[in-house]
């Protein structure tokens, strides 16, 4: 099976710029309700993801809880605990199911390094679920 049958395209993904602020990147998540999200570059290329535990971090730490300060922080400058770890086009079932094991999605690149979507950890325990309940009907 190809992996893009779980694509959800960069058209559908919220993402955020590198280059946004701190703020811009809280401000963002909140409105869009997510925990997590991938960071793009200018060249539309994946360069890591964002949590609202670094963000929180971050706003302790760099910015001691100051809003004001937080706009002065880029988030591709934030640390990040973790980020999540892209894979390319071209990967097989076996390698998804190796990486989205430790995550809540897995962002997806193109050959020439271009963020193209992710796949949800949702979406393959569905399938698989789904596949599971076919095969127990047939016996």
């Amino acid at each position: 099976m190809n992996i893009l049958f779980f694509l959800t395209p960069k058209k559908e993904v919220a993402c955020l710029p590198a280059d946004d602020t701190l703020r811009q990147a809280m401000e963002r998540m909140k409105y869009h309700g997510y925990t997590a999200v991938p960071l793009l570059t200018k060249e539309g290329k994946y360069a890591g993801t964002i949590t609202e535990g670094d963000i929180l971090r971050a706003m302790e730490t760099l910015c001691h809880w100051d809003i004001f300060q937080a706009e002065k922080i880029k988030i591709k400058d934030v640390p990040k605990k973790r980020d999540n770890k892209a894979i390319n086009i071209s990967t097989d079932m076996d390698d998804l199911v190796d990486v989205i094991a430790d995550q809540n999605f897995v962002p997806v690149i193109d050959d020439q390094e271009k963020f193209i979507g992710i796949i949800t950890r949702k979406d393959v325990i569905r399938f698989y679920y789904e596949e599971y309940q076919k095969n127990e009907k047939k016996q």
